[in-house]
């Protein structure tokens, strides 16, 4: 089964056929609404709305572990994720298409981002925090200009950057900025999932001087403009998407527990 997080303006997935409507709770509480379990491409798909129905989640209300939890209980193995993004750099536009390639977490460590503690100790590797060959199926489903790689800052929110900051981040190199990639990615990894992300580029933040600033209406309103385009690049990346069986990412979880087996029976 492969499982779709819908970000901003992508709150149900139309093209999926038979849908059921399953609840379910997790031993990390509920996710952020019911799952839509279907069939798209002759696949069972399970999408999740990250924010919930009518968008009623912040950005750190999401219950990351939840979501992530849940569809693993429903038989998922890989992620494909959709969010919408500010631009940094004046090569990503807004209404560009990204899948991003690396992340810079600024967020404040006031969302659970594991799911070890309580007595378990581990440490899953994020040199690479997407997985590699889903990446490669969203660059193949997705229109010409669809940019390979970028590097997504996470913040906090849910208020937009100062310019101050917009500018620091973009010193750093950094290329779009969003508030949702951590912990998902993260604990998609811990739970040996492969997990990639397709990035709608709404606005240029703050930064760009012959730009409108970013508000929640800019975004909406590119959102809404990029959001057929993300259905199709999805319909696609889900017909073309391989088990990843042998995927390195399923192994991730793999000896990373290092606190004594005894303790972490069970676990």
């Amino acid at each position: 089964m492969i499982g779709v997080i819908g970000g901003s303006g992508l709150d149900d997935l139309d093209t999926l056929a038979d849908v059921r409507t399953v609840e379910i709770t997790t031993e990390y509480g509920t996710p952020s609404a019911p799952v839509s379990v279907g069939t798209l491409a002759g696949r069972e798909v399970a999408f999740l709305t990250r924010h919930g129905r009518g968008h009623r989640l912040l950005p750190a209300e999401v219950p990351y572990r939840a979501n992530i939890a849940a569809l693993r209980e429903l038989g998922v193995r890989q992620i494909l994720a959709v969010s919408a993004v500010g631009s940094l750099t004046e090569r990503l536009a807004p209404g560009t298409l990204v899948v991003p390639d690396q992340i810079v977490d600024r967020t404040r460590g006031a969302r659970a981002g594991t799911f070890f503690g309580g007595g378990v100790v581990g440490h899953v590797p994020m040199a690479e925090p997407y997985c590699g060959r889903l990446r490669k199926v969203l660059l193949t489903a997705g229109p010409d200009g669809t940019v390979d790689g970028a590097t997504y800052c996470c913040i906090e929110g849910p208020q937009f950057s100062t310019r101050a900051e917009s500018r620091l981040y973009r010193s750093w190199g950094l290329d779009v900025i969003g508030m949702t990639a951590v912990p998902e990615a993260a604990l998609a990894r811990e739970a040996g999932l492969c997990y990639a992300a397709l990035a709608l580029v709404t606005d240029y933040d703050c930064w760009h001087e012959s730009a409108e600033s970013v508000t929640a209406d800019l975004v909406a309103q590119t959102v809404r403009a990029n959001v057929t385009a993300a259905r199709t690049v999805l319909a696609e990346a889900i017909a073309q998407a391989d088990p990843g069986d042998g995927c390195a990412c399923r192994r991730s979880p793999e000896g990373a527990i290092i606190s004594d087996p005894a303790a972490a029976a069970g676990r």
